[in-house]
């Protein structure tokens, strides 16, 4: 029944959301929503839940910190500039009805909020002693955070800098990888599934860090954010050919 709640709340939520946005006409506020719209499960399963109150408290806690800093952050940075073009490329090509087009896109958007929070409404369901796994699961959380807050943080600087303006960011973290703040985001939760990962049951919420991974890897994450973006920045094509796409890892060198 915590589920069905969970989805029930989640599919209000982003509903409310669309009306809201729809009434603005800028479709994309839910981008500043995503990450608080997972602490909003997180909480209401800790509300509903009867599992082990320590792992309840911290795996909470975690979704907590990890969607508010991700919406703060999406929202300062949006705030003041024009609406992602992705959002207006959808009315364009909407036939028929463009608002029920965007309102299935936001309703797939709950959807998948709530497919990925798998593992954390799973993990409050558990009676099992708080142990070693959950520990390793706060230990790559951490490394996920770090990797995702960090890397949006320098990202931010360097965007700052009126220096920069045109230019490729490939420094810090994004020396090592084009996307650290999408590496972060899906370590954070592969970190949360460990925290499930006490009955074979539970185990299948896999499918909740898989999508998500997916979903920054392969899906609306890095793809469309580099679709177009050689023909707009000199140079970053010599970067893609250098720097790994996703998994860290050692640069290669630059051409001569």
């Amino acid at each position: 029944m915590t589920y069905l709640i969970t989805l029930v709340a989640v599919l209000v939520l982003l509903s409310g959301l669309f009306l809201y946005a729809d009434s603005r006409k800028r479709y994309d506020l839910i981008d500043s929503v995503w990450g608080p719209g997972f602490a909003v499960i997180a909480v209401l399963t800790l509300l509903l839940a009867e599992g082990e109150l320590t792992r309840q408290l911290v795996v909470t806690a975690l979704t907590v910190i990890w969607g508010v800093r991700l919406g703060v952050h999406i929202h300062s940075r949006n705030r003041g500039k024009d609406e992602d073009p992705r959002y207006q490329d959808i009315l364009r090509r909407a036939k028929g009805n463009p608002r029920l087009r965007m309102y299935r896109v936001y309703l797939l958007q709950a959807v998948l909020m709530w497919i990925v929070s798998l593992p954390v409404q799973a993990a409050q369901h558990l009676d099992a002693p708080f142990g070693v796994l959950d520990v390793l699961g706060v230990a790559l959380w951490v490394v996920g955070f770090v990797f995702e807050a960090v890397g949006d943080w320098q990202l931010s600087r360097f965007r700052a800098d009126p220096a920069n303006k045109g230019a490729v960011m490939d420094r810090g973290l994004w020396r090592y990888t084009r996307h650290p703040n999408y590496f972060g985001d899906s370590v954070v939760w592969w970190g949360l599934f460990l925290f499930a990962l006490h009955s074979w049951q539970s185990a299948l919420t896999v499918i909740g860090p898989i999508v998500m991974t997916w979903l920054l890897a392969k899906g609306s994450g890095k793809p469309l954010l580099e679709k177009d973006i050689v023909s707009r920045r000199p140079g970053y094509a010599d970067y893609v050919r250098r720097t790994s796409g996703f998994f860290p890892l050692p640069p290669k060198s630059k051409v001569s």
